[in-house]
């Protein structure tokens, strides 16, 4: 078993094991038009702020225990720094710790 596979195996195990700790689930549609408002070399690095302020909002936690996960991120860089999607369907997960997870919903 090669060193990536060994990674992999870690990655999914400790993925169930938040799986199994998750107190709440929500999927929202969060607007991010606002970041259209910025300069073209600054939009998706808004986009990354206004997602969090608006989770930060919704599931009512600090900024620190809020984590964007790469699908998500990817999705906003998708189309470069300049045309972020105006919207984003996430999946916002809640742990016993109270780590909020941001994550893609279902089929996007």
């Amino acid at each position: 078993m090669s060193e990536e596979e060994k990674v992999e195996e870690e990655t999914e195990k400790e993925q169930k094991e938040r799986e199994t700790e998750i107190v709440e689930e929500r999927i929202y549609t969060v607007p991010l038009s606002r970041t259209w408002i910025s300069p073209v070399t600054r939009r998706a690095p808004r986009a990354v702020r206004l997602l969090k302020v608006f989770v930060k909002r919704h599931m009512k936690v600090d900024d620190d225990s809020i984590i964007i996960s790469n699908d998500v991120n990817e999705k906003i860089w998708d189309r470069g720094i300049e045309k972020p999607p105006r919207r984003i369907r996430v999946r916002v997960t809640k742990d016993i710790d109270g780590f909020v997870t941001v994550h893609l919903a279902e089929g996007e």
